[in-house]
């Protein structure tokens, strides 16, 4: 029994790391209250939730507030445009439930608008966690997390189921579940993340790099 409670016990690590991202849930929840910090918010819950991945946490909560206090401006602005950009999906879907036609141009526009739908969700599932790992301008991020989000595909789909059943399991079955939430949906997609963020911080470093060597005067 006393190796069952031996805190280095992989059985109690994985429940350790639960608590943990419950924890984090809570403070997630706390500082999105306002609205316009969730963006901060989300990504100082993925920059500890990455690092917990790798078994690399430390202070929990100073990890957190150190993210977010650096990440506050740039989190910010993407979260208010993602926002505003949420807000118009809303009344195009609206519209477009409310409005339905069978001819070719509302198929057609129905098409376009559930492509873009999609793009959206990829965005929302991985700019802040690239936010809380990379510094980068917001137009990069953007275009970022379509290509990486577009390029891994697999990742991208169990992303979605988590974020899916975690909202349905709220929703349908039990709702004090919400305890959980962001904070172990980020912390389930911060697995599936690490190497992919860890090949593309490989990536940048050789570009960077190449690019030292090139600008290198010529003997």
């Amino acid at each position: 029994m006393s190796e069952f409670f031996n805190p280095d016990n992989p059985i109690m690590r994985f429940i350790t790391k639960i608590a943990n991202s419950v924890y984090l849930n809570i403070l997630w929840l706390i500082c999105s209250l306002p609205v316009v910090t969730i963006g901060a918010s989300t990504t100082s819950l993925f920059y500890v939730t990455l690092k917990m991945a790798k078994n690399e946490e430390g202070n929990l909560t100073a990890a957190f507030f150190r993210s977010f206090k650096e990440n506050f401006r740039q989190a910010t602005k993407i979260w208010l445009i993602l926002l505003a950009a949420g807000m118009v999906f809303a009344l195009d879907g609206y519209i477009f439930y409310h409005m339905r036609f069978e001819n070719a141009l509302w198929t057609i526009g129905t098409a376009i608008f559930l492509v873009a739908l999609a793009a959206y969700a990829i965005i929302l599932m991985y700019i802040f966690p690239l936010l809380a790992r990379f510094d980068n301008t917001i137009g990069a991020m953007f275009k970022n997390s379509i290509f990486i989000g577009m390029r891994f595909l697999l990742c991208t789909a169990l992303m979605a189921v988590i974020y899916f059943v975690m909202l349905f399991v709220i929703i349908h079955i039990f709702t004090p579940a919400v305890i959980f939430g962001e904070g172990l949906c980020a912390l389930l997609c911060s697995y599936l993340l690490s190497n992919i963020l860890l090949m593309c911080q490989e990536q940048e470093e050789d570009t960077d790099t190449q690019k030292a060597a090139a600008d290198l005067p010529r003997l």
